[in-house]
C-alpha cells in the first residue's frame, strides 16, 4: 500500500486543478480516474454540447440567410461531420489534461475505479482487473453525476439515449422525443430541431425550466415553438415500447393520453450522484436520501479529512461552481484562508438560442423571501443592437431591492445573453446600485448599452 498526503477521486473541473495545486505545494498526491480524464464537462457536457450547438446555430442562420439579403442553396446537415468536429475538440482538451497530470511532479495518475476501505484508505480496481491500495491523509471526492433513468414502464426494452449517447448518433433522428424540459433537454431539443428532426418535449411541470420565473419560461417556450418544437407541459411519459422500428411513447397529460411514435428517445430528466460504487458505508461520510455527499460550507464531509467537490455534493451542477469548490479547498488548505461556499453568486447560461443568462435571485424567489422588490423589463425588440442583427427574440429582466437599490438578480434571454449577464454580475459583485448601470456610459451600439434603458424603466 502506498501512502499519499492527498488522494483525489475523479478528474473533473475541481479534482484536476486541485491535484496540480497540491502537488505544486509539495504534497505527494494521487488522482484516480475511472474512465475519461476531464470529467463530464470536457467529455460529455459543456465542451461537446456547445460545439454541436454552434453547428446547429450555423444551420439555423443559413436557413435565415434570405432575411439578411443573402442567397444560399438548400441546407443539409451532415451529422457525421458535426460529430467528428465535436470529437476532435473533446480529444484535444482531454489529451491535454491527461498529459498535464502525467507530467506533473509529485503527482500520480491512476486509471481505475476507486472504493473506500475506510476513511483514509481506498482500493482501486485497475483496467486489467488487478487491485491497488492507497492511503491518504486527505481524500477528496470529485466523482460527479450520471443521467437518471426515470421510472417509465418498458424502458428496459427500448434503446433510450442520454446526454452522452445522443451526441454519438451518426444520422439526424427523424422524430426525437425528449423527456425533460430542463436545461439539458432544451439544449438538445433545439439543437436536433435545427439539424432537421421533428421534436417533442415532454415536461412534467407546468412550465419549462422550473427554476426560472414563469414569464422567462414562457418566453423560452414561445421561442422553441416558433421553431416548430412541440412542448407538452404537465405531461408525463407513462410507458414506452418498441414498435416496428420505432419507439411508442405513451404520454399522460392534462388533456388526456397521447401516443407518440418516435424514432429516438432522449432521457433528460435529472442526474444521480456517482457514489453508489464508492462503498461509503465503510466510512463516516454521510449522504442524503438521493446519494449526494453531505458537506459543510468548507466542503468538509462528516468524515474528518475527507472532502467532496463538484456535482457529487449536490447543489448547483455547473462547471464553474466545481472550479470554485477547488478554489475554496485550495485556499483553506494551502493558503490559510477562511473560504466558504455560503452566499456565493451562482451565474449560469443555458445555451439555447438565444441564450438565457442568469445570476442571483428570481422575482419569485425574492418575493417568497419577503423582500420588497422593484422589477425592470426590456424586450430585446427594443435593443438597438438586437434590431441591427435581426436577433430580437427574448427579454431582459432584473430584480432590484426597493430599499437599498442593489441588484438582486437578472435574467437575460437574448442574443449573447450569457455575456450580457456577466456585466450585471460584475456590478452585483461590486455591490453597485442599479443606478450605476442606468447612468453608465456604454459603447454604442453594443448589447451592454441596453442596460441604460432597462434600469431607466424600473417599476
Amino acid at each position: 500500500m502506498e501512502r499519499y498526503d492527498g488522494i483525489i477521486i475523479g478528474t473533473g473541473q475541481a479534482g484536476k486543478p486541485l491535484a496540480h495545486a497540491l502537488a505544486e505545494a509539495g504534497w505527494r498526491t494521487a488522482i484516480v480516474e475511472r474512465r475519461l480524464v476531464g470529467g463530464s464537462c470536457i467529455n460529455y457536457g459543456c465542451t461537446p454540447t456547445k460545439t454541436m450547438v454552434a453547428s446547429a446555430r450555423v444551420a439555423h442562420l443559413a436557413r435565415r440567410a434570405a432575411e439578411y439579403g443573402v442567397s444560399t442553396g438548400s441546407i443539409a446537415v451532415d451529422l457525421e461531420i458535426v460529430r467528428q468536429r465535436k470529437r476532435s475538440i473533446v480529444e484535444r482538451f482531454r489529451d491535454s489534461g491527461r498529459e498535464g497530470l502525467e507530467e506533473a511532479e509529485n503527482l500520480d495518475l491512476v486509471m481505475g475505479e476507486a472504493r473506500f476501505v475506510d476513511d483514509h484508505e481506498i482500493e482501486i480496481v485497475l483496467a486489467d482487473g488487478r487491485t491497488k491500495r492507497l492511503a491518504g491523509d486527505q481524500i477528496f471526492i470529485n466523482t460527479g453525476t450520471r443521467p437518471l433513468r426515470p421510472p417509465i414502464d418498458g424502458l428496459e426494452a427500448v434503446e433510450a439515449l442520454d446526454n452522452e449517447s445522443i451526441m454519438e448518433l451518426p444520422e439526424v433522428p427523424e422524430y426525437l422525443v425528449v423527456v425533460g424540459g430542463g436545461y439539458v433537454g432544451l439544449e438538445f431539443a433545439q439543437m436536433f430541431g435545427r439539424f432537421g428532426s421533428t421534436v417533442t418535449v415532454v415536461q412534467r411541470c407546468e412550465q419549462l425550466l422550473p427554476r426560472e420565473d414563469p414569464d422567462i419560461a414562457d418566453a423560452v417556450r414561445e421561442i422553441l415553438e416558433e421553431e416548430g418544437i412541440e412542448v407538452l407541459l404537465e405531461s408525463e411519459a407513462q410507458s414506452v415500447e418498441p414498435r416496428d422500428g420505432s419507439i411508442r411513447v405513451t404520454v399522460q397529460g392534462s388533456e388526456g393520453e397521447r401516443r407518440l411514435e418516435a424514432s429516438h428517445l432522449l432521457l433528460a430528466a435529472g442526474r444521480r450522484p456517482n457514489t453508489d460504487a464508492l462503498d461509503l458505508e465503510k466510512t463516516a461520510v454521510e449522504t442524503d436520501e438521493k446519494g449526494f455527499v453531505r458537506v459543510n460550507d468548507r466542503l468538509e464531509t462528516t468524515a474528518a479529512g475527507v472532502y467532496a467537490l463538484g456535482d457529487v455534493k449536490g447543489g448547483p451542477a455547473f462547471t464553474h461552481i466545481s472550479y470554485d469548490d477547488f478554489r475554496v479547498v485550495r485556499g483553506n488548505l494551502l493558503e490559510g484562508a477562511d473560504a466558504s461556499i455560503d452566499g456565493r453568486l451562482v451565474p449560469y447560461t443555458v445555451f439555447i438560442d438565444p441564450q438565457l443568462g442568469r445570476v442571483g435571485s428570481t422575482e419569485k424567489e425574492a418575493r417568497s423571501e419577503g423582500v420588497d422588490v422593484r422589477v425592470a423589463r426590456l424586450p430585446m425588440s427594443s435593443v438597438a443592437r438586437a434590431l441591427e442583427t435581426d436577433e430580437t427574440q427574448g427579454l431582459i429582466k432584473a430584480v432590484v431591492d426597493a430599499e437599498s437599490d442593489r441588484i438582486l438578480g437578472v435574467a437575460i434571454l437574448g442574443i449573447e445573453g450569457g455575456e450580457l449577464m456577466a456585466v450585471v454580475q460584475v456590478a452585483m459583485m461590486g455591490d453597485l446600485p442599479y443606478t450605476a448601470l442606468r447612468d453608465g456610459i456604454f459603447a454604442h451600439p453594443t448589447l451592454a448599452e441596453a442596460l441604460n434603458n432597462l434600469f431607466a424603466g424600473l417599476e
